[in-house]
């Protein structure tokens, strides 16, 4: 059974361990999500990262999610980061952390979620992930985080009456 809550202090280490497990994220990366966890932690009141674990067991991490309003729009939310444990995939987790942060943003009034993914094949899953879940892809910046590997972005638009998880 999983559960999805709110960022303890605990947990950090726990998610850097996961990010580091995965393979798919570079230090630099991982020393950004690291960054941002621990502004979450120190600034909770501010709501600009909002982070969220999914746990088995209480407190065995399955995964997490980090999402936030952009800021300077009108509702528009970024999903930063969305990981799940190595050994945990395959079993809906990452579905339930997308739903969870859709439900939670269109709460807040969210009328658009970002996604922002690498072009490098070690994430074509993810793009797929997006895919199947109603995100389309936007945009293209070609050669965004270093030459070859572009920056791609997905967005799910939602209006009052159309709330799908499909």
């Amino acid at each position: 059974m999983i559960a999805i809550r709110s960022l303890k202090g605990e947990d950090r280490e726990k998610i850097v361990h996961l990010l580091e497990e995965r393979g798919t994220f570079s230090r630099r990366e991982i020393d950004v999500a690291t960054e941002v966890i621990d502004d979450a932690l120190r600034f909770p009141e501010r709501g600009d990262y909002q982070v969220y674990c999914a746990c088995e067991d209480e407190d065995e991490l399955a995964g997490y999610v980090c999402f936030g309003r952009i800021p300077m729009t009108d509702a528009c939310y970024d999903l930063y980061w969305i990981a799940v444990n190595k050994q945990c995939a395959r079993r809906g987790i990452g579905r339930e952390l997308l739903f969870f942060t859709e439900k939670a943003s269109i709460s807040q009034g969210a009328r658009k979620i970002y996604v922002e993914t690498s072009s490098l094949p070690a994430f074509a899953a993810a793009r797929a992930f997006y895919e199947k879940h109603g995100y389309v892809m936007t945009a293209i910046l070609t050669d965004f985080y270093r030459l070859g590997d572009h920056k791609m972005v997905f967005m799910k638009d939602f209006d009052s009456t159309n709330v799908s998880h499909s």
